[in-house]
């Protein structure tokens, strides 16, 4: 494939895409609002395939959903009969052409003079029903509520909901994105009968629980945590308020113990998965010479040297590990072994260190036992 038009290239979605398509490979032709019609039909008898993602869904005057949406897609069309090219279209609908207003009307128009097009020229054709999207790049107090949420919340600006019950559905857009390219595998098909795609990875959430999720974020990042990523669109949202922070708040201030061993910092607790710390040692000290009940915890030797001893507290044999940056390896600390671990090297040993639960000072599982 030489070349691909992307339209609607400045968009949320057309962003995305041509990044995609680029990181891929392929080489781009962009139309976007700055592009006259006489740009596009220079263009057009040059690609091998268009994606269009060009049109209106929140203008000033109604009249404008009809110009963006069904005459552009007009356009397109009558350059290609003019020019008698047949190229495969993928084009990024609505399921609002399911309801009579102007927006899903106009799409519903395109839509059909799409589908003769393909019909007449028996040329590919994949026309995508999109819900909500939602992920980097959507343009905040426009038409993303996830984007308008995120970006208020993190910025302790006002929102507005006027009914927190009510269900939305949310496409997530680097699973359209992925969904588009594998069309590009498509291309050698004679013809696709079944032209319209519902997209049907959405997920539903009501507008209340998807303020308190996001609210969530902000407090956990104050706190270290990380939420739960159990669920796809959790993980999503995350990733996505991450990329709406204002870009002076990226790092969070950490509380580093020091004292004349050395210094433990916590880095990140989980819900359901334990924390990673971080522990630095000077050379010859000598940490732990503990045991926990039900505490489990993982060591990793980042920089330096260590031993690292075991004895099961209801026997005397000593059991010894030698670690170090030049032999990676993880070590696991098994309850009911009383252990320390020394640095053994003449420079500073930084140490990686994850236990299955958050350290809870009323309750530490922590008790003094020489090795």
């Amino acid at each position: 494939m030489k070349k691909i038009l992307v339209t609607g290239s400045g968009g949320f979605l057309g962003k995305n895409l041509c990044f995609a398509l680029k990181e891929k490979g392929f080489s781009l032709v962009y139309f976007d609002k700055e592009n006259s019609i006489q740009d596009l039909e220079s263009s057009i008898s040059k690609v091998d395939l268009i994606y269009h993602l060009a049109g209106v869904n929140r203008p000033e005057e109604e009249k404008e959903f009809l110009e963006g949406n069904y005459l552009l897609t007009k356009k397109i069309i009558d350059l290609l009969k003019s020019k008698g090219i047949k190229i495969p279209i993928v084009y990024s609908s609505s399921i609002q052409v399911e309801f009579d207003n102007p927006y899903g009307n106009s799409k519903r128009l395109a839509e059909e003079e799409l589908i003769r097009y393909s019909e007449e020229n028996k040329t590919l054709l994949f026309i995508y029903r999109l819900s909500n999207l939602f992920g980097k790049g959507a343009k905040p107090n426009y038409n993303s509520v996830v984007a308008t949420f995120c970006y208020n919340l993190s910025r302790d600006l006002p929102i507005s909901i006027s009914d927190e019950k009510k269900e939305i559905s949310l496409s997530y857009v680097d699973e359209v994105i992925n969904e588009f390219i594998n069309c590009i595998g498509k291309l050698n098909e004679k013809d696709n009968k079944d032209k319209i795609i519902f997209f049907d990875k959405m997920y539903k959430i009501t507008l209340r629980d998807l303020v308190n999720k996001i609210r969530d974020f902000k407090e956990m990042r104050n706190e270290i945590h990380v939420p739960k990523f159990s669920d796809n669109l959790t993980k999503y949202l995350y990733s996505t308020y991450l990329s709406y922070l204002p870009q002076n708040t990226f790092s969070i201030p950490l509380v580093s113990h020091k004292d004349e061993r050395g210094s433990f910092t916590e880095f990140i607790k989980t819900f359901d998965s334990g924390q990673i710390s971080v522990s630095t040692s000077k050379p010859g000290i000598t940490r732990g010479n503990h045991y926990h009940n039900t505490k489990t915890e993982r060591f990793f030797v980042l920089k330096g040297k260590a031993s690292i001893k075991f004895r099961n507290i209801f026997e005397n044999k000593i059991i010894e590990y030698l670690v170090s940056e030049d032999d990676p390896k993880i070590v696991d600390i098994p309850p009911g072994y009383a252990h320390n671990i020394t640095n053994i090297s003449d420079k500073e040993m930084i140490l990686l260190i994850w236990a299955n639960e958050e350290f809870d000072s009323k309750n530490p599982d922590t008790y003094p036992h020489k090795v």
